[in-house]
């Protein structure tokens, strides 16, 4: 940086006095050039210099750093005078030194590959339950699970036998593949029950019940695969099933579905995706309920499913439909069936408030093994044909109430077309050689339209990591075409649960679930069409508790009751359940 020098006064006048010699000497030559434009020959003079000049300049004032300034308009600074007051302030706060919250340390628990569950119970039940995986290598494994629960033990409340036996046994391989990662699945089920549940109005003498076969076994058959892209790829996916299911009446079905997607990205909060379906079911049954004739049945669903899906840190909005190709192969009926597919939400207070909504449809294939899971009593002899779920409507709010509450609610408004509803069969007495399915004792199935509204509320609290906490409940409304009943639909039903951890070594929970009436249709013995009965099914509530015991990591004790309140209710008409269950027994874990 320049710093320029400072002048003493001296310096001055000598500035000067060099100054004003330069400005005389130009004046004297500018002079003598004007008068040598006018004569050429000036000749020659001497000049003597008697004394220097000396030139005279006023003392220098030095320019002051804030002016004067002089105007009436301008305000007068205001003194201010600061004074600082001091006063102690008595304490008695003694900080003391911060210490490190201590969360409560768990003991690790040792991982085990297998374990087996043994139990015993009344009504001469048992229970078993197996499960084993197996690391082949760092990207493989094989897994092995054996379930079985069954009951040797006699209703007193019906003459027919009441004991069932349910065994599934599942097997799966899965590769974690660089790009993709698949699976392959097998499973097996077996189970017996039976038509135990006689109406007591047909007054059937003890010779017809004795001649009753009430037996009735079913077998399921499947082999599956999936896949799933690891990486960003169109193709995100897929899966391939078959299911074998038949019966001892020599019923059976086939079904196959054949499920792709596939999805586009426009952006980080864009995209486009595309879900592709092929369902088949096909089967036959053995005799019609009333004509004896063997039925068949066989339905073709081909669908696409387009979606639109953008949003940003508020929201999500999904745009897309559902086109279904069905085809009736036996009647050679088809059609076209285009559904919305809507849905929506947009957050409102971060995590204690999200808005949804949305309207979606679909043709929902039904199938001779999802009914009969649904009602393990249903007659088979079934007419199989897909529902046509025309619209289904919602809109809700969920959300947390506090760090540890959250909750859900929503409104539905759902119309159905072709939508199947369980009916219990009437008694057949005038066809030879009657099946023990044919006494009144059995399910059938009916088709209507039906239109439902139903309001649903959950609250779930996880207080902490030892307790937590649910409840929910769901009432509905029924409007139907046909029927004069939405068939062993309840109005209400719900369930409370919570789990609870004491220590390292005791662990409790309990379950509580209650259904609300529902309607069925009774026709009675030797009854004409025209005097069928329409009976009310009383509501139930079912409550149960379990109780575990760990002596370590590998062995611990456990028991359950079920139905504490010993309440016969009937889930079906005619059919009534066990009373007060109680079952204990030990798990193994362990490496194989």
């Amino acid at each position: 940086m320049y710093h320029k020098p400072k002048n003493t006064g001296k310096q001055r006048q000598n500035i000067f006095s060099y100054t004003s010699l330069s400005l005389f000497i130009t004046v004297i030559c500018a002079a003598t050039g004007m008068y040598a434009q006018e004569k050429e020959d000036i000749g020659t003079e001497t000049v003597n210099v008697i004394k220097s000049y000396k030139a005279k300049l006023p003392e220098a004032v030095k320019i002051r750093e804030e002016p004067i300034l002089k105007d009436t308009v301008l305000l007068q600074k205001k003194e201010i005078d600061y004074n600082i007051f001091s006063v102690p302030v008595a304490s008695t706060f003694v900080p003391e030194k911060g210490k490190v919250a201590v969360m409560e340390k768990r003991k690790r628990e040792v991982l085990y590959n297998s374990y087996v569950s043994l139990g015993l119970g009344n009504y001469s039940s048992a229970l078993l339950d197996f499960y084993t995986s197996q690391e082949l290598s760092e990207d493989q494994s094989f897994d092995v699970g054996l379930n079985h629960h069954s009951s040797l033990a006699q209703l007193n409340e019906t003459e027919l036998d009441t004991k069932f036996f349910d065994t599934r046994l599942e097997a799966s391989y899965r590769n974690a593949g660089r790009f993709y990662r698949w699976g392959l699945n097998a499973g097996f089920h077996h189970q017996i029950y039976n038509w135990y549940g006689l109406p007591e109005e047909a007054g059937f003498d003890l010779p017809v019940i004795n001649s009753i076969d009430e037996r009735h076994t079913y077998y399921t058959a499947s082999v599956g695969g999936q896949v799933e892209a690891v990486e960003e790829s169109v193709f995100t996916g897929g899966e391939l099933s078959y299911k074998r299911f038949w019966d001892a009446e020599s019923s059976g079905e086939n079904r196959l579905i054949f499920k792709p997607s596939f999805e586009f990205s426009i952006s980080e909060e864009q995209k486009i995706s595309t879900r592709i379906v092929a369902d088949y079911v096909g089967g036959e049954f053995r005799h019609h309920y009333y004509s004896g004739e063997k039925v068949k049945y066989g339905n073709l669903l081909l669908g696409v499913n387009p979606n639109y899906v953008f949003g940003g840190d508020d929201y999500t909005i999904n745009f897309g439909a559902w086109i279904f190709y069905g085809m009736d192969i036996e009647n050679r009926d088809n059609d076209v069936y285009i559904y919305p597919q809507i849905e929506a939400s947009y957050r409102l207070a971060d995590e204690y408030a999200t808005l949804y909504g949305g309207v979606k449809g679909g043709l929902d294939q039904n199938s001779y093994h999802d009914l009969a899971q649904e009602n393990l009593f249903v007659a088979p002899s079934l007419f199989i044909s897909p529902t046509d779920r025309k619209y289904d409507a919602f809109v809700g709010l969920k959300g947390k109430l506090s760090t540890v509450v959250g909750y859900n609610i929503k409104a539905t408004y759902k119309a159905e077309k072709n939508k199947a509803l369980y009916q219990a069969n009437p008694v057949i007495s005038d066809m030879p050689n009657n099946e023990g399915y044919m006494y009144g004792n059995s399910f059938g199935v009916v088709y209507d339209d039906v239109t439902t509204f139903s309001a649903f509320g959950e609250l779930h609290a996880d207080i902490n990591r030892n307790l937590t906490l649910g409840v929910n409940a769901e009432v509905s409304g029924y409007d139907t075409d046909e029927q004069e009943e939405a068939w062993n639909l309840p109005v209400y039903k719900g369930s409370l649960f919570g789990d609870y951890r004491i220590g390292e070594h005791w662990s409790a929970g309990a379950n509580m679930f209650f259904v609300g009436k529902r309607k069925d249709l009774y026709i009675p013995f030797n009854s004409t069409p025209s005097s069928p009965e329409i009976v009310d099914l009383d509501g139930y509530v079912d409550i149960n508790l379990r109780l575990g015991y760990r002596f370590n990591d590998q062995v611990s004790l456990f028991a359950k009751a079920n139905n504490i309140a010993n309440n016969r209710y009937t889930r079906w008409m005619n059919y009534p359940v066990q009373g007060f269950q109680i079952l204990g027994g030990v798990t193994y874990k362990f490496d194989m």
